[in-house]
């Protein structure tokens, strides 16, 4: 089975043959943080990340475009809103599907239950472990 970074390389080639510049361009880029992550971590540049690692890598990428999108949306650059929300669509396409709001309230309140939390004070303790069975699945402002 091809890993995310394999299925990332193979993507740029498909953009380079079908002249997609825009999609060419976020994949080079998730590209080079890929590279740059690896020699950060003191791998080779041609070495692998694992799929946990690329995903973290791209999850990073889409926040980036999301809190871009909301300054120019809020400066009124709708333009710039327009380009940032194309390049997150292509890298939206590799992470897995997300957990809708109700899914998420339902576990939230089932672990509420489960731990016996009856307190605001121990939200951060409820938080930590919801996070913990939702790594991935859901953004931290819905468990919220």
């Amino acid at each position: 089975m091809e890993t995310l970074q394999q299925q990332i390389k193979n993507q740029i080639k498909e953009a380079m043959m079908a002249k997609e510049a825009v999609k060419l361009s976020v994949l080079r880029g998730l590209s080079s943080s890929i590279t740059n992550d690896l020699v950060d971590k003191g791998r080779t540049p041609a070495g692998e990340l694992t799929d946990e690692e690329t995903l973290a890598l791209i999850r990073r990428a889409v926040k980036q475009r999301k809190d871009s999108i909301e300054q120019f949306t809020t400066g009124g650059r709708e333009d710039l809103a327009a380009s940032e929300k194309e390049e997150l669509a292509y890298l939206e396409v590799y992470l897995p599907q997300m957990m809708s709001f109700d899914d998420v309230k339902k576990i939230v309140e089932a672990k509420k239950a489960e731990l016996g939390i009856t307190d605001v004070k121990d939200k951060g303790k409820l938080m930590s472990e919801i996070m913990k069975d939702l790594k991935g699945k859901a953004e931290g402002m819905d468990v919220k």
